[in-house]
């Protein structure tokens, strides 16, 4: 598979998204969750830490990852937003997990994650053929210019919009 970077805003995706599920359902398949990861502190010049406080202190990372892809798996493309955001460092809680991972709704990712100082947000593309790079291409050009599949409907069967 071939990964590559959309030049798109994720909150646009996102927005666009969320209204084409509304729209027609059962068009494309989302999955959205977000994991946390939580890392020792590192030794850094700069940060002035002993050891104890270094051992007391974790730095927890949010990941935030939203999938949009075809109901057929074989046409080989996949849309990803990626959010990742550094909750800097946190007191250490004894019997947390260092990694968890949850499943979460379009609208709960569009509420969380997309918003300013949420963390840094990409947009990348995964393609299997040129095909599938052709199909990516059009999407986010129906992505910029705000069209969804039902106005294509509309369209083409009364020569009006909704």
């Amino acid at each position: 598979m071939e990964t590559y970077p959309v030049d798109i805003d994720a909150g646009q995706v996102v927005r666009w998204t969320k209204a084409e599920c509304e729209a027609t359902p059962s068009s494309l398949r989302v999955t959205a969750r977000r994991s946390r990861e939580m890392r020792e502190i590192p030794l850094r010049k700069e940060s002035h830490l002993g050891d104890e406080e270094r051992r007391d202190l974790t730095e927890i990372d949010t990941i935030a990852t939203l999938e949009i892809a075809p109901l057929n798996a074989g046409e080989g493309w996949r849309l990803s937003v990626v959010v990742e955001d550094e909750a800097g460092p946190r007191l250490s809680e004894g019997g947390e997990s260092e990694a968890t991972e949850q499943r979460i709704d379009l609208g709960t990712f569009y509420k969380e994650f997309i918003r300013p100082g949420r963390g840094i947000a990409n947009v990348i593309a995964e393609v299997e053929s040129e095909s599938a790079k052709a199909h990516v291409s059009r999407l986010v050009s129906a992505i910029e210019t705000n069209r969804h599949a039902d106005t294509r409907a509309a369209r083409s069967t009364n020569g009006h919009t909704k």
